[in-house]
């Protein structure tokens, strides 16, 4: 009976610590993706672009993805340069028919500051170890 009872609670703590992985994202501002670049999107209206530059090719609420993504808008939304304004710095972005809103570019896209999701699994390895190999030495030794 208490051999049950110990691997129950040895089940049970390293279910607990598991690290899970959300299945939704959360975005914190409206964005397009452009030549590798997160472009996050303002309220200032634009009204005198150069040319256009490109178009969203993926949108998803839920994941990033590869590509001119988008958290916001539908394939084929269009991204122009502005005038006087380099796109290293911001771009136009068609918000609807003749409608263009500046978006300011932040970061390369897929580069982030590094998370804590390393050290949860690393704890987890090792309270897995903590618990298991002290387990498996006294079965052994029993035996």
């Amino acid at each position: 009976m208490s051999r049950k009872c110990f691997y129950l609670i040895g089940i049970s703590l390293v279910l607990l610590f598991i690290p899970f992985k959300a299945m939704a994202t959360s975005w914190a501002y409206s964005f397009v993706v452009w030549n590798d670049y997160v472009y996050v999107m303002t309220d200032e209206i634009v009204t005198a672009m150069e040319k256009e530059i490109g178009e969203v090719t993926v949108y998803s609420d839920m994941e990033e993805l590869p590509g001119n993504f988008s958290n916001e808008f539908s394939v084929g939304t269009r991204y122009f340069s502005i005038t006087n304004l380099s796109t290293d710095e911001a771009i136009a972005v068609e918000v609807q028919e003749g409608t263009f809103r500046k978006a300011v570019r932040k970061q390369k896209y897929l580069e982030r500051e590094q998370s804590d999701e390393n050290m949860t699994l690393s704890f987890s390895i090792l309270l897995m170890l903590i618990i298991f190999l002290p387990a498996g030495l006294y079965f052994a030794i029993k035996k």
